[in-house]
């Protein structure tokens, strides 16, 4: 059997010496070199790299330097690659011999998304000749740093991501990350609107794995990169500093508590509600988007938009939802009319999707869509209803005394609903 073309994606800026050491570990690789192509992606360095000759086929291609762009000049190379196989490797970061062939072995075993071991070693003073003699057992090994914990205990917990859940993206690395190409091609590449250290990789891979991708961490797949883990090589204020900038990018992609909080609007909801609103009242329309954006990190597109004259929400919209924001939201809801959502909030529902609430709601995950997963109507939650909205009286549903008062809805996001399976024998 042919090996596959293995493209190898290296973003580079001013650091010959790095890029030196990882294109002498390529040619030291276990995947036959007449299947590799190397294809350096530069940043803007001032002087353009020169790889000299090499037993595999290898280009440079560059872009200008407008500050840190490694997302794009990662979309970069991957626009020239001609593999089967994407292979990013960062050029401060050195593949062991076995690395590509550990790749491809993890791909031909189901695996969409591959990510690497990363481990850290002193390079500054390691030569390609050192390096060679280090790798092939005949030279001493450099200083090694501490791997980070909290990255091998996700591993150990997660079975390697062969068990992850939503929060798989945040244990991906974009130094030792692989991918197939048509899932590349399917979410579009890295978001090229990360300009500084961090966040593009998680990014990506939320969208891959929405995309119902396969993800595996191959402990086999070593690759040492040069200094150590960013929390051992910068103080806490600068540390800070980083995390809030990359922060702040994530939180207008990657939907969820954790990266955003739950008082704030953002352009990319977690949950997409796409409501016909087609012949309806307009008192009707506003009524059940009320009800369904209530404590929801969602937005709604309406098909007709007859009520968006009379609403000024930012989270309304008409038409249908871009691709981008439903590449990015969790949930989705669909709805062949306007409903009044009681009982729970959508925030407690995605917290037991994929349900189904009467005859006309449906919540599901995005990450089944693209799988083939649980059909939604053959769960329901006790105590929930969503009612069709029939001509609602506006002043007295918001003027009513209960409705004022008290908390609409009784139960604690922390406390789940429990989905139960429909009967048999319901209609």
């Amino acid at each position: 059997m042919i090996a596959p073309l293995v493209s190898v994606v290296v973003p580079h800026f001013e650091a010959p010496h790095d890029l030196a050491l990882l294109l002498a570990a390529l040619e030291l690789q276990t995947h036959p070199l007449d299947r590799l192509e190397v294809v350096i992606a530069d940043d803007g360095s001032r002087d353009a790299p020169e790889p000299g000759p090499r037993p595999y086929a290898v280009r440079v291609l560059r872009q200008a330097d407008e500050g840190f762009r490694a997302a794009a000049a990662r979309n970069l190379g991957a626009a020239s690659a001609r593999g089967e196989v994407l292979c990013f490797l960062d050029a401060d970061t050195v593949p062991e011999p076995g690395y590509v062939a550990a790749v491809v072995r993890a791909v031909a075993a189901g695996a969409d998304l591959v990510v690497g071991r990363r481990r850290h070693a002193d390079l500054s003073a390691t030569a390609p000749d050192a390096l060679r003699r280090w790798f092939g057992g005949d030279g001493p090994a450099p200083r090694e740093f501490d791997e980070p914990g909290w990255l091998r205990e996700a591993y150990e917990r997660t079975a390697d991501l062969a068990e992850a859940g939503d929060d798989a993206y945040r244990f991906v690395i974009s130094a030792v990350l692989s991918t197939t190409r048509p899932l590349f091609e399917d979410v579009g590449g890295f978001e090229e609107a990360f300009s500084a250290y961090g966040g593009e990789d998680w990014e990506f891979a939320h969208r891959c794995w929405l995309r119902g991708a396969e993800f595996r961490h191959v402990p086999d797949a070593v690759a040492w990169h040069d200094g150590p883990d960013f929390a051992g090589r910068t103080d806490d204020a600068q540390a800070r500093r980083s995390r809030n900038v990359e922060g702040l990018t994530l939180a207008r992609f990657v939907p969820g508590h954790a990266n955003r909080g739950d008082q704030l609007v953002w352009s990319h909801p977690d949950v997409v509600v796409r409501l016909d609103d087609t012949g309806a009242a307009v008192a009707d329309v506003v009524a059940s988007v009320e009800s369904l954006l209530h404590g929801a990190d969602a937005g709604v597109w309406l098909r007709d938009g007859v009520a968006l004259d009379a609403l000024e929400d930012p989270r309304v919209h008409r038409g249908d939802p871009p691709a981008a924001v439903l590449g990015r939201a969790r949930y989705r809801v669909d709805l062949d009319r306007p409903v009044v959502l009681a009982g729970a909030t959508l925030a407690e529902l995605t917290e037991v999707a994929p349900v189904r609430v009467g005859e006309h709601l449906t919540v599901g995950r995005t990450r089944d869509l693209h799988r083939g997963g649980p059909d939604p109507s053959v769960l329901q939650v006790p105590g929930v209803s969503a009612e069709p909205a029939l001509d609602v009286d506006l002043q007295r549903r918001w003027g009513h005394e209960d409705h004022q008062r008290r908390p609409r809805f009784q139960r604690s996001l922390r406390t789940p609903f429990v989905a139960t399976e429909r009967p048999t024998a319901a209609p």
